[in-house]
């Protein structure tokens, strides 16, 4: 096939405006094509609807992040219906987005270390709820989190034990406290 220059010319320029016209929520954005009020307006509404109606919560986050790539909470929310749907990689990489874009909120690490606990990579989800219990050594989540990963993955240890202890005694859920409780019998039984 012979191609002239201005048929390669039409070619290349197909090949590369394909969807130029549509932005993709990975593609470079200006800060001045932002708007951050349309992201998080989009956002709310794909969190409303998470539980209820998962595909069109992920089609309106995609949405928000057209409209704002770096508003964090809309991939914390994509990550989390990619959780939900066993897309580990796809949620996992949401989730680096939003730990990136959110470096003081614990959602997104949290949300991480469950997606690397179900893929398997059991060391980092502890290492991860580890990093979030630095910085918020209190948090209930990060806490129940830990400590129930070890105790599947039968990798507990002395902070498993304290985590335990703190969760029964502390923890906002009477049914969590009294989990904890139970689990930190069943440990201490062990050790014996």
């Amino acid at each position: 096939m012979n191609l002239t220059k201005a048929s390669l010319s039409l070619l290349t320029a197909l090949l590369l405006g394909c969807g130029h016209d549509r932005l993709s929520p990975y593609a470079e954005q200006s800060s001045l094509s932002r708007d951050t009020a349309k992201a998080q307006e989009l956002n709310q509404k794909a969190a409303d609807l998470i539980q209820t109606d998962p595909e069109k919560a992920e089609h309106l986050l995609h949405e928000a992040l057209t409209h704002d790539l770096h508003f964090g909470p809309a991939h914390n929310n994509l990550g989390v219906i990619f959780l939900a749907k066993g897309n580990l990689y796809e949620a996992s990489s949401e989730f680096e987005w939003a730990r990136k874009l959110m470096p003081g909120h614990p959602d997104p690490r949290i949300n991480l270390a469950i997606a690397l606990e179900r893929g398997g990579q059991i060391e980092d989800a502890i290492a991860t709820y580890e990093a979030v219990l630095e910085t918020r050594p209190d948090l209930d989540a990060a806490m129940i989190g830990l400590a129930s990963t070890q105790l599947r993955h039968r990798q507990t240890d002395d902070r498993t034990a304290q985590l335990l202890g703190k969760i029964a005694r502390d923890g906002k859920d009477p049914a969590i406290r009294q989990w904890a409780l139970d689990q930190q019998a069943r440990l201490t039984k062990r050790m014996d």
